[in-house]
């Protein structure tokens, strides 16, 4: 999965997006994709619409972030890019007057609920490298105030360049070992979310009723044929993390305050 956007030619057509928002459809279609990604026939199944005008309203939404994944190569799942809509609204927003802009979230040790802290789960099958990646990069943004933790169906040695991409990013990869997504089957969590399409069909149910995310992302092992190829992979990797963490943190700050 790329994290390029394919929102370039909308600086030159600056409302075009809000316009691609405005029909009732793809803005519903969006709102299903804003925190994970899914297959055409559950986006049909949730809008309770024909999967072929499913189809032809993703394609429509390429201009709005809307991004196509098949990451290993068992579905194709369709994502947003958050960065791109971000840019592609503030782009229609500075139309109207060119001092608007969306307003950032910066977070805090203040702004978690301080009662509970909030409890996420990351899996992916090996539990070596993007579940890794992931339960550090949270720890990180949100320094500290949540309970994360990760596991795999099939685990097997945390990849040296988990380490070495953490060290370069500046994020702690203090504790990180493999773990049996099995050990955390008593265990109540808030968000379980899947990092490959493999362990997203064979993830056990949760007591407490967690709510399940699915990010269709590659397995940086996979293509790391040499050293370079393998900074470039887990590179690529910890950047898409980092941003899809960013924009998951609002959620469980909300979460939180419930």
């Amino acid at each position: 999965m790329s994290g390029e956007t394919n929102l370039g030619p909308v600086v030159g057509e600056q409302n075009h997006v809000m316009k691609l928002l405005a029909h009732d459809l793809r803005w519903r279609l969006v709102e299903e994709l804003v925190l994970t990604d899914r297959r055409v026939h559950e986006l049909g199944e949730r809008a309770n619409q024909a999967q072929n005008l499913v189809s032809y309203h993703l394609a429509k939404l390429r201009r709005a972030g809307v991004r196509r994944s098949s990451a290993d190569a068992r579905d194709v799942y369709y994502s947003l890019d958050l960065d791109g809509l971000r840019f592609a609204l503030e782009q229609s927003i500075k139309v109207i007057h060119p001092g608007l802009k969306l307003a950032e979230l910066q977070i805090t040790r203040d702004t978690f609920a301080p009662n509970r802290p909030t409890r996420v789960l990351f899996l992916c099958t090996h539990n070596s490298a993007r579940s890794q990646l992931a339960e550090a990069i949270l720890r990180h943004q949100a320094s500290g105030m949540v309970d994360v933790a990760s596991g795999g169906s099939d685990p097997q040695e945390v990849h040296p360049f988990v380490f070495r991409t953490l060290r370069e990013l500046g994020v702690g990869g203090e504790g990180l070992r493999s773990k049996d997504l099995s050990i955390f089957a008593d265990e109540t969590f808030d968000y379980v979310i899947t990092l490959c399409d493999i362990v997203r069909e064979v993830s056990p149910t949760f007591p407490g009723e967690p709510e399940h995310l699915h990010w269709s992302l590659a397995d940086p092992v996979a293509a790391a044929r040499s050293p370079r190829a393998a900074e470039v992979a887990f590179g690529q990797a910890a950047d898409e993390l980092t941003t899809r963490i960013h924009y998951l943190l609002p959620a469980l700050i909300k979460r939180a305050e419930a």
